[in-house]
């Protein structure tokens, strides 16, 4: 399979996610005033950084909220997604507000080897976070990123850019990195979305989603997508996965997003499509961007798990801050912390 060879770009899958329906959408959700409050609170805990800092070597994922997590594998601290900003938007005063504060701030994080990204809408690349993660100390991360993208890191990150640190990747393209006893794979991979930053640029970057593959455990993150044949392929491919980040949220209504976000029942799908062992829900729960409440894709989600007569933990759910410990062959289960 191959990328196309230069934008715009366009899914595999042949589905073109495009913008017709969104002022009706916005109609709409206005007159029913959509979307409403969680009905429940959003509560998330303080996270374990004794662990999280100490951790050189066990399998581990924190959730920092929305899209944004830290995988730890073998001693690499990988950034997926990251957004500390307390709005998803080229603005700091209108955009989609932050309901809970990061789980991880910025200033928490570990040292950190690499940053990954899923493609350039503002919940999933926002400029002061990048900013931030690329001043910690002891020296820039790698970026790696969607083809297209790299022009924006020149412009906004240029000191990265110019020492290299930035690493632009077409769909299937592979990255190696050093863990402390054997090496990762970074694998982007295609699924069903789009790109954009203003509404000049639409589809001039790619989008993807991202196999980290340790010899000895195998992850997978989703990024946005809408429901297609390429999670199936990603399984068929990789074999399995010991454990998966996918979407959950931002779903409704359903004529609209379909295309472009799953929903909690297909996100089902997707974890027995790739062959996950586990899964933990992202991309809910932090920006209010669509119409279900925020409180809505947990709810979703264990219906369709019962309905498919699978466990609660086989799809879980963290709450901001959590942490999720895997582990390696031949060790006892993960277990979640605090």
């Amino acid at each position: 399979m191959s990328t196309p060879a230069g934008p715009p770009y366009s899914n595999r899958s042949g589905v073109n996610v495009d913008g017709a329906g969104a002022a009706t959408w916005m109609v709409q959700r206005a007159r029913d005033r959509l979307p409403r409050p969680p009905a429940h609170p959003i509560v998330g805990v303080a996270p374990d950084l004794a662990f999280i800092h100490g951790n050189r070597g066990e399998p581990a994922l924190t959730w920092i909220g929305h899209s944004s997590l830290l995988l730890q594998i073998d001693g690499v601290n990988v950034l997926i997604d990251p957004v500390f900003s307390s709005r998803a938007s080229p603005f700091r005063f209108a955009g989609p507000k932050r309901h809970q504060p990061p789980g991880l701030r910025a200033d928490q994080l570990p040292r950190i080897d690499v940053v990954v990204l899923s493609h350039n809408h503002y919940d999933h690349l926002d400029r002061r976070s990048m900013r931030d993660v690329a001043v910690q100390r002891g020296g820039t991360p790698a970026f790696i990123v969607p083809r297209g993208t790299e022009s924006w890191f020149a412009t906004n990150l240029p000191r990265a850019a110019q020492d290299a640190r930035v690493i632009g990747c077409a769909w299937d393209d592979v990255v190696r990195w050093p863990g402390l006893t054997r090496e990762l794979e970074l694998h982007f991979l295609s699924v069903q979305h789009w790109s954009n930053r203003t509404m000049l640029d639409r589809n001039l970057s790619l989008w993807g989603s991202w196999a980290i593959v340790h010899p000895d455990f195998r992850f997978w993150y989703s990024g946005d997508l809408g429901y297609s044949n390429e999670p199936r392929e990603i399984g068929a491919r990789f074999g399995h996965f010991d454990a998966a980040a996918i979407a959950i949220g931002a779903y409704e209504p359903r004529w609209f997003m379909r295309t472009q976000h799953v929903n909690p029942e297909e996100a089902v799908q997707v974890m027995l499509d790739v062959n996950a062992h586990e899964a933990v829900g992202v991309h809910w729960g932090t920006f209010a961007l669509t119409d279900e409440p925020l409180d809505q894709p947990p709810r979703d989600l264990a219906a369709a798990l019962t309905a498919r007569g699978l466990p609660p933990d086989r799809f879980r759910v963290l709450r901001h801050g959590e942490t999720r410990r895997y582990r390696w062959p031949d060790t006892p289960a993960g277990a979640d912390t605090p």
